[in-house]
């Protein structure tokens, strides 16, 4: 085990809506992601998504069950609840830290037509 230097993970990539693993937090994925643009409105039946800005600006559509706008920057954090739909976008590019449990897929259990610069993984190991 070794200190891990964000700053370094994020440089290592550029690919928006790909998060990287960089460690695991007992059944927890740690994962960084560039968001640039907008991703896809989805939900996770049963987790909860943690959202932490590292770096820029985001937004966080969400249906709950009316539809509204949480924005978030740079040293924000915010919280998902299992059961929303949500859409997670930013207008001029950001660095974000999610927490979500391992094998957790990017687009959730229920998803709107995934566009081609939206990767569906359960994200990739540093």
């Amino acid at each position: 085990m070794n200190p891990i230097d964000l700053n370094e993970v994020l440089a290592s990539f550029d690919a928006a809506w790909s998060p990287r693993i960089v460690t695991r937090v007992n059944d927890y994925d740690i994962r960084l992601a560039r968001f640039d643009g907008e991703h896809v409105w989805h939900v996770h039946a049963n987790t909860d998504e943690f959202f932490l800005v590292l770096d820029g600006e985001i937004e966080i559509g969400l249906r709950d069950p009316e539809e509204r706008v949480v924005t978030l920057a740079r040293g924000q954090v915010f919280v998902v609840p299992k059961g929303t739909f949500h859409k997670p976008s930013s207008k001029s590019g950001a660095s974000v830290l999610l927490v979500e449990p391992a094998g957790t897929l990017t687009v959730g259990d229920v998803h709107d037509d995934v566009p081609g610069h939206v990767d569906v993984t359960t994200g990739h190991l540093v």
